[in-house]
């Protein structure tokens, strides 16, 4: 009883915390939006529009009254969850962003997962083989992931795998005469919940390739710290000794260091998890699936700024929620971390 309420006590200062993030990232979007070049409300408008229109865009974005007064109404408002309308179909920003997000989400997920499968299983496979070659694996994986960013693997993939060897779509979520019904907005899911078959596959085989190109990077990350925390507990006296004993290498990995590094890895997955949303944006554009990337660009291209804000500001709060839960987990998992965070 007493440990649960040091775990609630926790979870609510983590989530103090995470409300004070939020508010740090709604104030870094206000004022973004004050940076835009000339007038915001003719910006929007169009440059033919006349000054009747321009002051009714004006009274619509809440721009009328004091720079303050603006920040105190725009609070209040996504307090009461109204990132605004859109400039281009009049339709609320909040609805919008949110039907987009699950397509963005599945790609995430997926790439996370594929980051999970070549972290771990190089990591174990590096620590066992004390060698040159697990020397040179670690030192490409690092290198791709300190030099090459997704939407340029992206970019290369596209152009090698998909129009050149045609062995990969080169974009969509779904082939053209493939039907997927619209339930929850992630195609693959919806073609599982239909009980398509064919359409699973065909989903499946459209995210391969953009979910490898925004993950690769990620996994040289995840894979250096991985390896770097097995060859410490790979020296510990509980090993050695399990070690002295005759214990096999891979038992040794798999049962007594892989569940030491767990609590680490779910940090640097988490931390990944959010940056895989931000990477998303550009990788989604290059392979035109629906997803907040193409979401944000075609507010760009229309200057629709109440879009672009309100799919930034949900991008923000989805990190922000997940290393939240991220954090939660790690002081579930692993009692220890209680004993640190509360000082005993």
């Amino acid at each position: 009883m007493f440990q649960l309420r040091r775990v609630l006590t926790y979870g609510l200062e983590k989530l103090a915390s995470a409300v004070l993030t939020i508010f740090v990232i709604v104030t870094v979007v206000f004022i973004l939006s004050k940076l835009v070049p000339g007038d915001e409300a003719r910006v929007v408008a169009g440059p033919t529009a006349s000054l009747t229109q321009v002051e009714e865009v004006r009274r619509r974005l809440g721009l009328t009254g004091s720079v303050f007064q603006q920040y105190l109404n725009y609070i209040g408002r996504l307090a009461h969850g109204d990132l605004g309308a859109s400039e281009m179909n009049h339709a609320p920003v909040l609805s919008s962003v949110m039907a987009v997000i699950p397509s963005t989400a599945e790609l995430v997920i997926t790439a996370t997962l594929i980051v999970i499968l070549i972290a771990f299983p190089l990591a174990a496979w590096s620590t066992l083989r004390h060698s040159r070659s697990g020397e040179t694996i670690r030192r490409v994986l690092v290198i791709v992931a300190a030099g090459i960013p997704s939407f340029w693997l992206a970019l290369v993939l596209q152009q090698v795998l998909a129009s050149e060897l045609g062995i990969f779509p080169i974009s969509g979520n779904v082939s053209l005469g493939v039907s997927v019904p619209e339930i929850t907005g992630a195609s693959t899911l919806d073609a599982l919940l239909s009980g398509n078959v064919i359409a699973v596959g065909n989903s499946v085989w459209h995210l391969i390739l953009p979910a490898f190109a925004l993950a690769l990077p990620y996994s040289g990350q995840l894979f250096r710290v991985l390896r770097a925390e097995m060859l410490s507990v790979d020296t510990r006296l509980h090993i050695t000794v399990a070690r002295a004993v005759g214990v096999q290498k891979g038992r040794l990995v798999t049962h007594h260091v892989l569940p030491q590094v767990l609590t680490p890895a779910i940090s640097i997955i988490g931390v990944e998890f959010g940056a895989l949303f931000a990477g998303a944006v550009l990788v989604e554009s290059i392979f035109n699936r629906p997803g907040i990337g193409s979401y944000l660009l075609t507010a760009v291209a229309n200057k629709d700024i109440p879009s672009l804000l309100g799919g930034v500001l949900v991008i923000g709060l989805i990190v922000v929620l997940a290393n939240y839960v991220v954090d939660i987990a790690q002081v579930v998992r692993d009692p220890r971390l209680r004993s640190v965070e509360f000082g005993s």
